[in-house]
């Protein structure tokens, strides 16, 4: 048996909270982090299906990618979804953690696994940070990734192939430009912010989720802008949490959840 807040550290020492951008909640939101858990159920949402899940199969730690507590609370009522989660967790002893913005920004984080999913060498953050700091200096801290293929390729086949490696329904994308794609810059989740940086760096393609009607325009003919869906591009998270863990402590339980929470669904 583990204390929480042992497994937690696993994840906080290759991305610390203080990395968490201002308006974030990552940490322990729900629990105990000196109760003792033999196991840990991953989950890129906390839905009460999840929580039921952890419940039926006697797990009493959750750590999710997104807050479960994101807004501020005026109250827990089990006549809403939300509390009904919190109640559920408290009353069967679970604690529920979550790890965001803080795994956004770093090296080894979310976009470091996006990255290797899709192919990208020579890998750097797209928008270092200088206000987090890192006592590893070979550690870079920032939003964003940009990198290479192996091989360049065409804006059709490079749209096929992410499709194909990330499971997603369709793409949203900017006006083609009738150029191969080599340099790619990458943000998992929300990213339309980092479109002047993936410019200014030459990207030929930027991949994120979440960009406006108007965003799309920022492309100026410089670049391809995609829209691969905010699950989509951060649904390696739970893989990371369990390499991490399990990098640290080989011999603790890990499972990812079964339960699909990605909110959006596709109609073609």
């Amino acid at each position: 048996m583990y204390k929480v807040s042992e497994i937690l550290s696993y994840i906080t020492d290759v991305a610390p909270l203080q990395w968490q951008e201002s308006y974030d909640n990552s940490g322990l939101l729900i629990g105990d982090g000196n109760a003792l858990v033999d196991k840990v159920l991953l989950t890129i949402d906390v839905t009460e299906k999840v929580v039921d899940e952890a419940i039926e199969n006697s797990f009493h730690l959750i750590i999710s990618h997104h807050p479960l507590i994101f807004r501020g609370l005026k109250n827990i009522l089990t006549d809403s979804t939300m509390g009904r989660i919190i109640s559920k967790a408290i009353k069967n002893d679970i604690s529920i953690a979550a790890m965001h913005t803080n795994l956004d920004n770093s090296y080894l984080g979310v976009n470091k696994i996006f990255a290797d999913t899709i192919g990208l060498k020579n890998l750097q953050i797209l928008r270092p940070a200088d206000a987090f700091k890192s006592n590893d200096t070979d550690l870079q801290v920032g939003s964003g990734m940009i990198g290479c293929l192996e091989n360049e390729m065409s804006e059709y086949d490079f749209l096929n192939m992410i499709k194909e490696k990330l499971g997603t329904g369709a793409l949203r994308h900017s006006e083609f430009l009738n150029k191969n794609i080599k340099t790619v810059a990458i943000c998992g989740g929300s990213g339309s912010f980092l479109i002047n940086d993936a410019k200014r760096y030459k990207a030929d393609a930027y991949i994120t989720a979440d960009v406006k009607y108007h965003e799309f325009f920022d492309a100026d003919n410089e670049l391809l802008i995609i829209d691969a869906g905010h699950f989509e591009t951060e649904q390696y998270t739970k893989q990371l949490f369990a390499d991490i863990i399990l990098k640290k402590n080989p011999k603790f339980a890990v499972q990812m959840s079964r339960v699909q929470t990605n909110s959006v669904h596709y109609f073609v």
